[in-house]
């Protein structure tokens, strides 16, 4: 099964908005009320990239054996977000922390050159398959931050302020702005 890893940013900038959001909730993660993953663990998909339609983010709190999902985590479709966050919904992450399976809170892109139009619109469709999930999209050459919650577009946020998400959780990004 051949498996699709889209293209990563490796600029400054890209690795620099990257590291200061997980550092920006660094006391969170020392007291466990959240889990953060920057490119390090893959968030696994069901279905296929080439079917328009039939792809989504798995949804943990439906598998009724998980154990059994887990011996097969690796058979899955995956995709590296930059950033994503897990603080009120579920996830799974097999023993060796290879692969990682739910709908995170938030999930962080930085599109660079480097990405394709074809990697931007697949991504933006599958972060918006979970209701639940808000995600982020920030250009590397610019401070607007596109924000979504499953398909719905939130308003615009800028690193020129104090970056917010609907739950709350903030990243002060603004020595970034450009």
């Amino acid at each position: 099964m051949e498996r699709y890893i889209p293209k990563m940013g490796t600029t400054h900038r890209h690795n620099d908005i990257i590291s200061t959001f997980s550092g920006d909730i660094l006391p969170l993660k020392r007291k466990k009320e959240l889990i953060a993953f920057q490119e390090q663990c893959p968030l696994v998909y069901y279905g296929d990239r080439d079917l328009s339609a039939g792809f989504k983010l798995v949804d943990v709190t439906l598998i009724n054996n998980k154990d059994r999902f887990l011996d097969n985590i690796t058979e899955l479709q995956y995709v590296k977000p930059d950033f994503m966050v897990f603080k009120d919904n579920s996830y799974l992450t097999n023993i060796r922390q290879t692969r990682t399976a739910g709908q995170p809170d938030l999930i962080v892109e930085v599109w660079s050159e480097s990405n394709t139009d074809e990697d931007i619109v697949f991504l933006q469709h599958l972060y918006s398959t979970s209701n639940i999930t808000e995600h982020w999209y920030i250009e590397q050459d610019s401070n607007k931050v596109e924000c979504y919650m499953g398909k719905t577009q939130l308003l615009d946020q800028y690193l020129s302020n104090v970056l917010i998400t609907q739950k709350g959780l903030k990243f002060d990004l603004r020595y970034l702005a450009i």
